[in-house]
């Protein structure tokens, strides 16, 4: 075994903690201690996560620590590191820490490292001009063709850390919407640009179909015999990669002990590499690596991503939480909600635990968001006065990378003055104070916000490669936390297979015409397609 395979809700800790508290009153948690700001605060290097403002005392913070324990949270963690295969049902080791890892005990250490030097030669050869397209033009454009964690990772980094970009215009085609793809390579150079196909298997829908259809525009352009020029791989299918005509010294390996979701430290990372340069590329693992070493050595309650995976779990479980936000004050960041979307949803969707039984809990969590202050004149009117419990994370740099403070200023009072009205709200009496005319009686409730609304902070330096590479880690531990104390594997996703089977045998049908046995609306969906 494993994985421990507990039942969260047979420990003592869950029975405690179903019979504690659930309407903490945060304001009065804070008159009650005027330390709790520091007590419940972590700072490891330039990150500091302030989650006092939360539902939570300190007993309660207590028994989920010890909800950690009794589901054998450490030695599941130590299971991780060691490369054991707990992705079971897939028969598969999680190992993307080992990727980003800089120590020379890593599991596959060597060939890790022969990677990462063919991705370092291979983007300085591009920036550098050295490797040229095929009529001898200097490469200008690169465009990532993936789906799902060949993507979404890749186009999240890159935009996050466009602040430190390459020459390079980077591009990414990922939906199989046939003007997605045409979209894109509408104002490309074909002559100057450098097409990267990523998948394991090479036999994606999406992204052959859109490989696909750029070779086709690419060797109407500039000719077939140039596709060895202009074409790069990360897959492991090396026959299908050899029919499609890409030059072998341009394909890059995957590993089976990396999920797609996880897999941006990996070579799926050549698109970031180019986007940023392969320096900045290897800060992002560097940071990421710090954030695995705080995860696997620091004690429970001054670890960061077990904290913030007992909150979640208390809202989900304890208050009937369904949702949680995810708000970047940072406009680099706005793919992040996004990427977490399949981090999180993804991995944590499930509803069978690691018995093969059916839970009878609340497992994952809807993730949304979107980056502050927009996100305020948006969704935020839900938050502040809506009937749902949001927690919601707050992400925000100390410093601006422009160095603009002016803006930066009123950026940052946005991102503290929100998380302080979310605790405080405002009473009858302060709205009746601050009105100056005793006709406004009348709209006195609708002004009125209750408050008590729970928040974490995460407060970083600056936005940094590497500072990047630790934020991404510590939402995928998180993850990880949240999955080993809800009794469910984190690292499949059988869920994603269903609909793709269904649409294979549905596109046979929309392209013959001859429709088969289907529910009364998908047969009347499909015969008004004809």
């Amino acid at each position: 075994m494993t994985l421990p395979k507990i039942n969260p809700t047979t420990t003592e800790s869950w029975k405690l903690l179903e019979n504690s508290s659930k309407e903490e009153d945060i304001k009065a948690l804070f008159e009650s201690n005027f330390k709790r700001a520091e007590d419940f605060s972590i700072s490891f290097q330039d990150f500091h996560l302030d989650f006092s403002k939360n539902m939570i005392s300190k007993n309660v913070m207590g028994l989920l620590l010890n909800l950690a324990e009794e589901c054998h949270l450490k030695k599941a963690i130590q299971s991780q590191f060691d490369g054991l295969e707990i992705n079971e049902t897939e028969g598969r080791k999680v190992l993307h820490t080992a990727i980003r890892s800089f120590e020379n005990s890593t599991h596959n250490y060597n060939q890790i490292l022969e990677d990462r030097k063919k991705l370092k030669d291979f983007t300085q050869k591009v920036l550098s001009g050295e490797l040229k397209g095929s009529t001898g033009k200097t490469f200008t454009d690169i465009v990532n063709i993936g789906i799902g964690g060949s993507d979404l990772g890749p186009v999240m980094v890159v935009e996050a850390l466009k602040f430190y970009k390459s020459s390079l215009n980077v591009h990414f085609i990922s939906n199989v919407d046939g003007d997605h793809v045409n979209e894109v390579i509408k104002t490309l150079n074909p002559e100057t640009t450098l097409f990267i196909v990523v998948s394991k298997t090479f036999t994606t829908q999406e992204t052959l179909s859109n490989a696909n259809t750029v070779k086709k525009w690419f060797s109407k352009k500039v000719g077939s015999e140039n596709i060895k020029n202009h074409f790069a791989a990360v897959s492991t299918n090396l026959s299908a990669i050899e029919d499609f005509g890409i030059n072998p010294e341009f394909v890059f390996p995957m590993y089976d002990y990396v999920g797609g979701r996880f897999s941006l430290w990996s070579t799926v990372g050549l698109s970031i590499c180019l986007a940023i340069g392969y320096e900045n590329f290897e800060n992002l693992l560097k940071g990421a690596h710090k954030m695995d070493n705080h995860f696997k050595n620091e004690p429970f309650e001054k670890n960061i991503p077990v904290v913030l995976a007992l909150l979640s779990i208390w809202y989900n479980n304890f208050h009937g939480s369904e949702t949680h936000a995810v708000v970047p004050y940072s406009e680099y960041l706005k793919y992040l909600p996004s990427y977490l979307q399949q981090a999180i949803m993804e991995s944590n969707g499930k509803s069978v635990d690691r018995n093969g039984k059916k839970v009878s809990y609340q497992t994952g969590n809807i993730i949304w968001g979107s980056t502050g202050t927009n996100s305020q004149h948006a969704f935020f009117q839900l938050i502040h006065q809506g009937t749902k419990l949001i927690p919601c994370d707050f992400i925000g740099f100390k410093k601006s990378l422009f160095q603009n403070e002016d803006h930066h200023n009123k950026l940052l009072s946005n991102f503290i003055g929100q998380t302080e009205a979310l605790l405080n709200g405002k009473s009858r009496e302060e709205v009746i104070n601050e009105s100056k005319n005793s006709s406004d009686e009348k709209i006195t409730p609708f002004k009125i916000f209750n408050g008590n609304k729970p928040t974490n902070t995460i407060l970083i330096n600056k936005l940094t490669p590497e500072s990047i590479g630790k934020l991404i880690s510590m939402y995928e531990h998180k993850i990880f936390v949240e999955g080993i104390i809800w009794n469910i594997f984190s690292y499949d996703q059988w869920g994603v297979e269903l609909g793709k089977k269904m649409a294979k045998s549905l596109l046979h049908e929309i392209e013959s015409g001859s429709i088969k046995e289907h529910d009364s609306s998908t047969k009347s969906i499909l015969k008004k397609l004809k």
